[in-house]
């Protein structure tokens, strides 16, 4: 009987995960997403050895050239190749975009759970802490904590992070209030489970698609808010590259030499497009109403 069970169980299991799989694939917007999102990672990754030449050496003797054949991109004002540093700037906003997302999520979905299951005095609490912060805009309140914290990219990673962490805990809390009264909740509550476990094994599960969504489309908009902050002189700081560092190089040689804002900006505008596609195709996969 138990093997029925367990491969019963396997099967229902298995079901759900296909059909993920399956509209995830089917949907053409995510697909091209994600393939976006893999070249700026392979790239990211890759960057020793794609990368054609150093990104930080300066060559005086060829200054603000053109696209050229040695140089597919150009070079900017101190003669540094533009391909090579748009190629290792890639890890800095990937890995902003990420590490920042990664730090919200863990503190702020706690936050939410311990808000949305146990209610009372820590609702309360945390709640109001979470408006606070809400109530004021996401890219300025970035860049506030940016000038506090000092300019430097792990600063800029945690005053991201600071700065995303309300809205998981806002979304969180939400997804924990509409489900903690459901009928297998209170079955476990009746056979005497300890709430911390109720909530690691029952509550968490339910309420990670929507977190997993969120996270997707909110690593779109760290990596914006970096560029932001590099470009105020609050992230990545020179001569190491980064998108947002080229656009500030670049916004004094607009009209001399174009190349400088264009790939950058360029780099930005896909990677966010990828993400935000990426996104809105797990949004429509996980959505149990597309079964």
């Amino acid at each position: 009987m138990s093997e029925v069970l367990t491969s019963g169980n396997a099967a229902v299991l298995r079901k759900p995960n296909n059909r993920v799989l399956k509209q995830f694939i089917g949907n053409k917007s995510a697909m091209i997403g994600a393939m976006i999102v893999t070249v700026f990672v392979l790239m990211a990754l890759l960057a020793p050895w794609l990368a054609p030449f150093d990104p930080i050496k300066a060559n005086f003797l060829a200054v603000r050239k053109a696209p050229s054949a040695l140089h597919w991109l150009g070079t900017d004002e101190l003669g540094r190749d533009i391909l090579s540093r748009m190629i290792w700037g890639a890890r800095a906003s990937l890995l902003t975009g990420c590490l920042s997302v990664l730090m919200a999520m863990l503190i702020g979905v706690p936050l939410g759970l311990i808000a949305g299951y146990w209610q009372g005095l820590w609702d309360g609490v945390i709640s109001r802490v979470i408006e606070a912060l809400l109530a004021c805009p996401f890219l300025i309140l970035a860049i506030a904590l940016g000038a506090f914290l000092g300019p430097s990219l792990s600063n800029a990673m945690i005053a991201i992070g600071l700065s995303v962490m309300p809205i998981f805990a806002r979304l969180t809390r939400g997804q924990v209030i509409a489900i903690r009264n459901e009928e297998y909740i209170d079955g476990a509550r009746a056979i005497g489970l300890p709430d911390r476990w109720i909530v690691l094994r029952y509550i968490l599960p339910n309420v990670l698609s929507p977190i997993l969504v969120q996270a997707t489309l909110a690593i779109a908009s760290a990596i914006i808010t970096e560029a932001s902050l590099s470009f105020l002189g609050l992230g990545q700081q020179p001569p190491n590259p980064s998108w947002g560092a080229m656009l500030n190089s670049a916004k004094g040689f607009l009209e001399q030499a174009p190349w400088m804002s264009i790939f950058p900006g360029l780099a930005i505008f896909l990677i966010v497009q990828g993400f935000n596609l990426l996104g809105d195709g797990l949004r429509d996969a996980l959505d149990p109403r597309n079964e």
